[in-house]
This record gives C-alpha cells, structure tokens and sequence, in this order.
C-alpha cells in the first residue's frame, strides 16, 4: 500500500467504497427503495442526512439503491464490451484479409451513429429492461473497444514471439489468448475503466431521457430526473446523484491512470 501514489490511493477508496455500497445495498440504506417516510423535498436532518425527494423517500436510501443499479448494469455492460470487442479486435488483427476488413467496416458503419441516438433509436421501439440495457449499452461500446484491440494486437502479430508460435504450429485461438491478450493488457485495462465510465454516463443519460431504468427500480440519472424541478426552488435534492456521478467517475480514472503505469512499469523492467 505504501506503494501506491496518494492519487491513486484516494480514488481506490472511493471506488471501494462506492462498490462496497453497491453490494450492502439492502443492509445499509436507511429505507426501502419505494419507501416515502416523509414530505416532499424535506431539507436534510437527523431522519434525512440528504433530505427527502420530490414525494418524501428519502434520499440518501435513494442514492444507495440507485448507486447499486447504476453500478450494476455498468459493470456488466462493460464485461461485455470487453468480452464482445476484445475477441473480435484480437480475431481481425489475427486472422486478417476479408475477416478484417468485414468486421472493421461493420464497426465503421455503427461508429459512424452517435451512440446516443442509436441507443435511443434502438430502446423507442423495445421493451426497455435492464437486459435490454445491457445488450444496447455493451454492444454499442464493444466498438470501440474494438478498435482499440484491433490496433494494438496488429502492432502485436508482426513480433517475432507471435511468427515464432505460428511456426511451431500453433492454432489461431492459442495465439489470441496466450500471445497477444497478455501484451495487450496495459492498455485495455486503462480504457476498461473509461469504458465504466462511459457506461455510468449513458445509463444516467438514458434515464434522465426516460429511456433508461424504469419505475420502480432508479438510478442516478432517474434520481436527477425525478428531482430537476426542484433546483428552481433551491432544493439540491438532484445535485446529490449529480456528484456521486462526478465523484465515481474521477475515482475510476485515478485508479485506471495508476494501473496503467503499473503494468507498463512491470512489463519495461521485465524486458530490461
């Protein structure tokens, strides 16, 4: 732990703390997710440390259930980002020919849409579950990921290591997961993290458009939708998710920044 940059060591413990929430969700949060103890929009007291929302549940059991979902699905959705976008990036750069140019022109079609509108497009005309947020939210970023393991397993495949198992006659899948996914960690598990991110950040955006978690499960993002009209009055019953979002998110990035320069580190004195 002494190792670990001051940096790096905050955002862990919020990370840590956030997903321990997540997880003790129900033996933690004060209320029931539904539960309307209240009134509406009660400023914060010895009852309400956050306050209550716009129909009395109370906010910081909100925040907790909400951060729980949150965190859920954007954890999932980023295993299969990575899962979908890793093995078809590594496949492309492996395989080549019209394997390569097939999938990376397929990518270029779905990139070329902004992932919103896409989602949005994809969720208007299907029931919107948390399944079904998963699939739309994983799949969609699973290009990007892509992309990124397309280049870096092709600047991969022409070292000397990966001709050296081809001749020794290795199968494409042994090349894949025991060649290239190793020296492709550093980066991916640097943009794994952004892609969590991400994820956090197009759930919220799906649901404060509607679109997202429905009723009566919530997460961030609902919570700033059910609570918007309440910043006019002074009320910052939606600014709470609001950090939380912010908070989380620059947690991760510290936390991917210094495992970034870990591996990296790792692997240089290794080659030296």
């Amino acid at each position: 732990m002494k190792r670990i940059p001051l940096l790096a060591l905050i955002g862990l413990a919020i990370t840590t703390a956030y997903f321990l929430a997540a997880i003790f969700a129900p033996l933690i949060a004060p209320y029931p997710m539904g539960a309307t103890p209240g009134g509406s929009w009660q400023p914060a007291s010895a009852q309400f440390w956050l306050g209550t929302d716009s129909i009395g549940r109370d906010l910081l059991s909100r925040l907790i259930w909400g951060g729980r979902i949150t965190i859920a699905i954007a954890t999932v959705a980023t295993l299969l980002s990575f899962t979908t976008g890793a093995i078809l990036g590594f496949t492309a750069a492996v395989v080549g020919g019209w394997v390569d140019q097939a999938l990376s022109r397929f990518v270029d079609l779905i990139m070329s849409i902004p992932s919103l509108i896409f989602a949005l497009v994809v969720l208007s005309v299907m029931p919107v579950t948390v399944v079904t947020l998963i699939l739309v939210m994983g799949l969609l970023d699973s290009t990007r990921v892509f992309r990124l393991a397309r280049a870096v397993a092709a600047d991969i495949v022409v070292m000397d290591y990966v001709e050296a198992a081809r001749l020794r006659g290795e199968g494409r899948i042994w090349i894949i997961f025991r060649e290239v996914l190793p020296n492709s960690l550093s980066p991916l598990v640097a943009e794994m993290g952004m892609r969590f991110i991400f994820q956090v950040l197009l759930l919220s955006t799906l649901s404060f458009l509607g679109l997202g978690v429905q009723p009566p499960l919530t997460d961030w993002g609902g919570i700033v939708k059910e609570n918007k009209d309440g910043i006019v009055y002074g009320v910052p019953a939606a600014l709470y998710p609001a950090i939380a979002i912010a908070t989380l998110a620059i947690s991760v990035n510290l936390v991917a920044d210094w495992v970034l320069n870990r591996t990296t580190s790792l692997k240089g004195g290794r080659n030296g």
